[in-house]
């Protein structure tokens, strides 16, 4: 497998669906799958997909398809989840509890290391396995520990100060739920960011288009 530079970013963002549509493959015992009917599964055309893959390498053969979990792990290895990095989040209110609960951080290419909070209410409270620290213990715990993801469940007028810090500690990486716009002032950083009321408010767009 040969990863190529440059890939766009619509085919990184369907990485993560392959992967997903695989692993349920490989649960239910299919070994073997051709790009037609993997495309007649996902939606996709079997071009697409091929297209897709063929920008990492060669991976089926024609008239043979692909094995699924050979596909899987190769995919997996394209994502880092076979590497994955530590990471940090701030920010341990509901939305925070609930990412730092049921997220998956193992199985995605992270792991999580550190909660922080300034919440006093919390004390000594731990969360997954983790207490939750003061944000002024921030910078020592990045200096011995070293992460280099930060997840950001915090107000968007608290960030552009703390993810400054963040930076300076040698985070790279940010999962930004903050609305906090990054990369203008951090252009050199990594920035996937989450957006629920622009995802909600698109599924309104659509259900109400052909309506007028």
């Amino acid at each position: 497998m040969i990863k190529e530079t440059n890939i766009s970013m619509p085919v990184i963002r369907r990485l993560p669906r392959y992967y997903r549509f695989l692993y349920d493959l490989k649960e239910n015992g299919i070994t073997r799958i051709s790009s037609r009917e993997l495309s007649q599964r996902m939606g996709l055309t079997a071009s697409q997909i091929r297209q897709d893959l063929n920008c990492f390498g060669g991976f089926g053969q024609q008239g043979y398809g692909y094995m699924v979990e050979q596909l899987y792990e190769e995919i997996g290895r394209i994502l880092g989840v076979d590497h994955p990095t530590d990471a940090i989040l701030l920010g341990v209110g509901n939305l925070g509890k609930a990412v730092a609960k049921h997220m998956r951080f193992d199985t995605r290419g992270f792991r999580l290391v550190g909660l922080f909070d300034d919440n006093p209410a919390l004390g000594e409270a731990t969360l997954a396995g983790l207490p939750i620290l003061p944000t002024a213990q921030l910078e020592a715990f990045c200096a011995s520990h070293k992460p280099q993801m930060a997840i950001l469940c915090i107000p968007k007028e608290a960030a552009p100060a703390l993810v400054q810090q963040l930076v300076d500690c040698g985070i790279k990486g940010f999962w930004n739920f903050s609305h906090y716009d990054i990369s203008f002032d951090h252009p050199d950083v990594v920035v996937e960011n989450v957006h629920m009321g622009d995802s909600l408010m698109t599924l309104s767009y659509r259900m109400n288009e052909d309506k007028e």
